[in-house]
């Protein structure tokens, strides 16, 4: 017998993150998030985004034991504001059951129903700054700190049950040179004198504090024609500049001004934390936060987190000064690879930026979507 229970106590919040861990005990790809900042994200009284979201939470349970989660979320920004009638899913982990995938998810359609909504889309967070996507390719590639990992039946049971792909993000390979390519560097300058473009560079985290609602702006900016955005509000500005402050180097970020002092682009990457969460097992302690310290010390790996270009300057060659800047860290650093985040597939504009550096797409996500 499936039983599905709402999550209404801190031990059941705790059952309901660390139930990946069993899951996926002993599979090799599967990357741990932090067990503290899952708590955190998914706590009523600490996560801002419900301000505007609401959130239930549900354990799946079959002869006793926890074998699926699944978090139903409505994001009223979403739902009133941009007008798509949406309930969301996510945190969706399930055993090779589709029973129990169909009791789960029977509870994201009466929720939805009963806020007279129209269709159900998963798996995704509170917003389109977090995780989403069922992986549908790359299950032999380990997930990075920004994504989820799934094993290959997730996406069979949906299209078992009629739900049909949504939204679909790519990620890929990138090969980093030994030296700036010519025409990189050459195309950099003419767009610098150009448009009075120059880069700032930081010292420490301090200095980077005063451009980041800047940043933020310009991600609105950048992104709010595609199918997933809902605008990203201040308190959750501030809410990520805490949670990701600490994860930041000021050597990886690169800002754009022009000659009135505006910043019109960046570019956010980190060292590769993935191997690093792997040996935390999701602690920091007593050895987590020292193997999380030596990847961002030394790593010949970086993941791309977040671009943002200004409209204005969009297709003006903004992108060869961004890549300039961070073929010299890459070198300087001894990183010869580089993982994209995921980028929606008909993004092609992004896609194209990394077309110098023999892009493989290793990994795909979809989510997934059905009327209610």
């Amino acid at each position: 017998m499936i039983e599905i229970l709402p999550v209404t106590n801190q031990t059941q919040l705790k059952q309901f993150v660390t139930f990946p861990f069993q899951l996926y005990k002993n599979n090799p790809y599967w990357v741990p998030p932090l067990i503290k900042d899952e708590l955190e994200t998914l706590d009523k009284s600490k996560n801002p985004v419900f301000k505007n979201a609401e959130a239930n939470y549900f354990l799946a349970k079959k002869d006793g034991n926890i074998v699926g989660r699944i978090a139903v979320i409505i994001n009223h920004l979403e739902v009133n504001e941009i007008g798509k009638k949406k309930v969301r899913f996510g945190w969706f982990d399930v055993i090779d059951d589709i029973k129990v995938t169909e009791a789960l998810l029977d509870k994201v359609f009466e929720i939805g129903r009963a806020h007279n909504l129209e269709y159900a889309e998963g798996p995704v967070g509170f917003s389109n700054m977090e995780k989403a996507g069922i992986l549908t390719k790359g299950f032999d590639e380990m997930n990075t700190m920004i994504t989820w990992y799934h094993h290959p039946y997730y996406a069979a049971h949906f299209e078992k049950l009629g739900f049909k792909k949504q939204a679909t993000w790519v990620e890929f390979k990138l090969s980093i040179p030994e030296s700036i390519k010519d025409k990189v560097a050459k195309f950099s300058s003419i767009v610098r004198e150009r448009y009075g473009l120059s880069v700032i560079r930081f010292k420490n985290k301090k200095e980077i504090l005063p451009y980041v609602d800047e940043m933020f702006d310009l991600l609105n900016k950048t992104y709010n024609t595609l199918q997933t955005f809902v605008p990203i509000q201040q308190y959750q500005i501030d809410y990520y500049k805490e949670k990701y402050f600490n994860f930041i180097h000021p050597d990886y970020i690169t800002c754009i001004k022009d000659k009135e002092g505006k910043l019109i682009a960046f570019s956010i990457v980190m060292p590769s934390f993935t191997k690093a969460l792997k040996k935390a097992n999701g602690s920091l302690f007593p050895f987590g936060w020292y193997h999380l310290w030596q990847a961002q010390r030394k790593n010949d790996r970086a993941a791309f987190y977040l671009i943002g270009i200004d409209p204005k300057y969009q297709g003006k060659g903004v992108t060869a000064i961004i890549f300039e800047e961070m073929q010299y860290l890459f070198n300087s650093k001894g990183i010869d690879k580089v993982e994209t985040n995921p980028e929606l597939k008909e993004n092609t504009a992004v896609q194209q930026l990394w077309k110098d550096y023999d892009p493989i797409q290793h990994k795909e996500r979809s989510t997934f979507r059905k009327n209610l």
